[in-house]
């Protein structure tokens, strides 16, 4: 189950972030990662088996390469070379999508559009700034919500939820049945008051020589 969860998550991360495809690997996926500072690439394991993280690491040779799997640090911690320094780690979650009819908190309106099999939620204030947004690629009947962001000076005014609620609609009428993300700690108490459940710790470490 957690590892279908991961492939589902790579595999719609990789298409919000319009990266290559991730290539198959022995012990998982490869994304590459172009134009972001802290990441050149990222592998991630749907399962966290030691051998598999021994070949992955192994397999590293660039700096600012991030490796990802369904495990608490602390448990793979002792496989990983030198080298290799852990970050914070995140909250694999998903959800039977359900049907919320969202209303935008007052003051705010939203504009959803789809290019290919990417839908952006973007909501705007009442000057038609954008304050909050969010994003999810499409897998069939599962969709990856990815990027889910409000402005600090818009916090704790519903927009969030809003945005997650407006996803879920959509996805719904696209013939989704299933959500998919990668959470933060803030994100995923946002996420669990809206049903989302917490499957595996996203383990998360990268190369820094």
């Amino acid at each position: 189950m957690v590892a279908d969860i991961v492939r589902t998550w790579v595999a719609g991360w990789a298409g919000s972030r319009r990266t290559p495809p991730p290539v198959e690997k022995p012990w998982g996926f490869y994304v590459e990662v172009a134009g972001n500072v802290d990441e050149v690439g990222r592998h991630v394991l749907p399962e966290a088996e030691e051998l598999s993280v021994r070949s992955a690491a192994a397999s590293v040779s660039v700096p600012r390469t991030w490796m990802k799997m369904p495990a608490e640090p602390k448990e793979v911690e002792s496989w990983l070379p030198q080298g290799w320094v852990w970050e914070e780690s995140g909250h694999l979650m998903a959800v039977d999508l359900m049907a919320t009819d969202p209303v935008a908190p007052e003051g705010y309106t939203v504009t959803v559009e789809s290019v290919g099999a990417v839908t952006y939620a973007r909501v705007l204030d009442a000057a038609g700034g954008q304050v909050a947004q969010g994003q999810m690629a499409f897998l069939g009947e599962a969709v990856v919500v990815d990027r889910v962001v409000t402005e600090e000076a818009h916090r704790r005014r519903g927009l969030g939820s809003f945005v997650m609620q407006t996803l879920t609609d959509r996805a719904l009428e696209e013939g989704a049945v299933l959500g998919v993300l990668g959470a933060t700690d803030a994100g995923r108490a946002l996420y669990e008051t809206l049903g989302w459940k917490k499957h595996a710790t996203l383990a998360e470490c990268v190369y820094r020589p």
